[in-house]
């Protein structure tokens, strides 16, 4: 069995729903993971350099050019050398944590990540996604159409043009009753979507490894 790539990019440490959620999935894991946690070690912006390394032969690169190739080499090998993926993104003002964002701009790359004329070489990899709100948006909620993450997420990762992995998403939401006095009649909301979300967890974890058993 080849690894699970764990990255984490939640900033809040052991108190991250969205990481006591990965925990569940990860409890139930039997098999080797890389984690990488992008608020201990966050990886650099996407600079100019990164960009014009990507359309220069290594040969004439600047040792600026040189040193966020290296940067960006390592991310992808260790991002195409996992068979499953774990990814702990919670929602921050209805988007993504700027660590994610920055992880995935280094990664995608034609010729490495994406491929446009044959598909992308993680295309049908079992992956997970655990993105903790601290309101609701579902359909009939006042939240309804602001979720910036996960759709934008669903494209980057799971569609078959970009990275193609079969994505699975664990939304647990409320977060923030237990902490918001006028959110509080919602609290037993938020407990019941943070118990599912845990049970969900662990369900795909054992899901996700006997598609990866070898």
């Amino acid at each position: 069995m080849s690894y699970l790539l764990h990255i984490d990019a939640s900033s809040l440490g052991d108190a991250s729903i969205s990481r006591q959620v990965a925990q569940s999935f990860r409890t139930q894991w039997d098999g080797p993971v890389v984690h990488r946690d992008l608020a201990l070690s966050p990886v650099p912006h996407l600079s100019a350099a990164g960009i014009t390394a990507r359309i220069t032969d290594p040969a004439r690169h600047t040792p600026e050019e040189a040193k966020a190739a290296a940067v960006q080499q390592e991310l992808i090998d260790e991002f195409l050398g996992a068979g499953a993926y774990l990814f702990t993104v919670p929602m921050y003002n209805y988007s993504m944590p700027s660590s994610f964002k920055a992880w995935l701009d280094q990664i995608m790359a034609q010729g490495h990540t994406l491929d446009f004329v044959n598909g992308p070489a993680t295309a049908g990899r079992p992956a997970v996604l655990i993105s903790a709100r601290g309101g609701g948006y579902a359909p009939g909620t006042p939240n309804h159409g602001k979720d910036h993450l996960v759709p934008y997420l669903e494209t980057v990762l799971g569609d078959p043009h970009t990275l193609g992995l079969d994505l699975t998403t664990v939304t647990p939401e409320l977060t923030l009753a237990p902490h918001n006095p006028a959110m509080a009649p919602l609290i037993p909301l938020h407990e019941a979507s943070l118990a599912e979300a845990h049970e969900q967890a662990g369900r795909l974890a054992e899901t996700v490894g006997r598609k990866t058993a070898v």
